[in-house]
């Protein structure tokens, strides 16, 4: 049996035992994730998805966090001098291995879903300044200058 999942923007057909990388989840090495946006079934009869398959998922336990190979991006301008730019990147990946192929019964299976890692924090979760800040007097602006018009 086969599955056709989607994650991080990318399809992937994958089966029992496979290794895979994929884009960053919030997972930790160890942990067991779910997949539940799957596009395909095949095997025995082939399901197809409008567009996922309703109560399907896929299982698989997190290997490890990794970085993909590093990617040079190299720009230059013709006729401008110093005009040259280099830049690096590498892309943080999760290896997974899957485990099962579930055809139904996703909902009640009581593992972690999988999803991607957050890069930055809501609004909500950003920590207030303590009150103690916004009593302390503001210092006026050019107050040296203030001060020399006085005299």
């Amino acid at each position: 049996m086969f599955a056709v999942l989607k994650t991080g923007g990318k399809q992937y057909k994958v089966q029992a035992g496979d290794v895979l990388r994929v884009e960053r989840l919030a997972a930790n090495a160890g942990d067991k994730v779910q997949f539940n946006d799957i596009l395909m079934l095949g095997g025995e009869t082939l399901t197809l998805g409008v567009p996922f398959v309703a109560g399907a998922a896929v299982q698989a336990d997190v290997i490890d966090e990794i970085k993909a190979d590093k990617v040079i991006t190299f720009h230059k301008r013709r006729r401008k001098h110093s005009s040259q730019r280099t830049r690096g990147h590498r892309q943080k990946l999760t290896l997974l291995r899957v485990t099962s192929i579930l055809a139904e019964g996703a909902d009640a299976s009581g593992v972690m879903a999988a999803v991607g890692a957050r890069t930055k924090l809501p609004a909500a979760d950003v920590v207030e300044a303590p009150a103690a800040a916004e009593a302390a007097p503001a210092k006026p602006k050019r107050a040296k200058k203030a001060a020399e018009a006085q005299e």
